[in-house]
């Protein structure tokens, strides 16, 4: 038989804007970004403001945390810190636990350290559970494995593309759905295998899935500025995860490099050669390498991003008339365009 081809349109964060809507707020000050969900499998609640910074070793890292849970955000927090620093974290920053989750791919030594972590830290109640392809059988089992043995725990899984994995992965225990193969900025994975899928498409009808069943969405890759975070929250997604958008600043793991008298910082994918050679010893010889490493401009303080992103988003909700985030996604209309941006004079092409 043929391959199939799924010839209906699917569209990327580039592709579409928001249509502007009468609105009767009078500033972006009265718009609440605040979000509180109850989610389907641990019966806990959330309640805070949607963002997540990645769970990459350069971005979701205790520093990271500190500043992000100030502002009622959430940190993912990357798989590989040691026990250890998660009590001396936990000692500094005992208010700042409910903000964050503890990471694990799907090996036996994953398990281990994620039991240990949550064990010693009972504050810490989000479990996020990371693998590149989530349509394995092996994971969809190693996350029953863990439902079952932390049945009050919540837990974001991932990542997929598609409505009919987001539903098996809920029904299989997970409370909020991890989305995107290979829109990050240093993912490599579209080149690599030719596997991905739009978005903002992915976001759409995954949210539609995940919302039939009770169950929440993160939408994780693709955003490079705040107006992409607002099309995220249009097209239905409850949470946006942020990974380059976080990278380059003080709070960023990564050395800072100098040269030329500028500083850099260094950000890499987690399949990337830098993160294998780091944590595996190499890519193993029947792999690929599925991330690439990139120098930074180093951007000081994370705090000024944040506001930016913040200011952006409520900005947005003042264009539509959304006077809550919950809003955002009733009143957004997408208007397909060719992708925009504003010529620079004077710059050339």
């Amino acid at each position: 038989t043929m391959p199939h081809i799924d010839n209906n349109i699917k569209l990327d964060f580039k592709d579409v804007l928001l249509r502007p809507k009468r609105s009767t707020l009078k500033s972006r000050s009265e718009v609440d970004l605040l979000r509180s969900f109850t989610f389907r499998n641990s019966h806990q609640t959330y309640s805070g403001i949607p963002i997540i910074a990645a769970n990459m070793d350069t971005v979701g890292t205790f520093e990271m945390a500190k500043v992000l849970c100030k502002f009622s955000l959430f940190t993912a927090i990357h798989k590989h810190y040691e026990l250890e620093e998660w009590k001396e974290f936990a000692a500094q920053e005992p208010d700042c636990l409910q903000h964050l989750a503890a990471s694990s791919g799907t090996g036996p030594s994953d398990f281990e350290q994620l039991e240990k972590i949550l064990e010693a830290l009972p504050q810490v109640r989000y479990i996020c559970l990371d693998v590149a392809n989530g349509y394995s059988e092996h994971f969809v089992q190693f996350l029953r494995d863990v439902r079952k043995r932390f049945p009050d725990h919540t837990i974001m899984a991932g990542n997929v593309v598609t409505g009919e994995m987001v539903e098996e992965l809920i029904l299989s225990g997970a409370d909020i759905i991890k989305v995107g193969i290979g829109p990050g900025s240093v993912c490599t994975t579209r080149k690599k295998t030719g596997v991905g899928y739009p978005q903002l498409s992915a976001v759409l009808e995954c949210a539609d899935a995940a919302h039939g069943l009770n169950g929440h969405i993160i939408s994780d890759g693709g955003c490079s500025c705040p107006g992409d975070v607002a099309k995220a929250f249009g097209a239905g997604a409850d949470f946006v995860m942020l990974g380059g958008m976080l990278a380059g600043h003080t709070e960023s793991g990564g050395e800072l490099i100098e040269r030329g008298g500028k500083k850099y910082k260094l950000f890499y994918g987690m399949s990337s050669d830098v993160a294998m050679k780091k944590y595996a010893g190499g890519v193993a010889e029947y792999r690929a390498s599925e991330g690439r490493a990139v120098e930074v401009p180093f951007r000081g303080a994370v705090e000024h991003t944040l506001r930016d992103v913040l200011g952006g988003l409520r900005s947005t909700c003042t264009y539509v008339g959304a006077a809550k985030l919950k809003e955002l996604s009733r009143r957004t209309t997408f208007i397909r365009v060719s992708p925009q941006g504003a010529p620079l004079f004077g710059a050339g092409d």
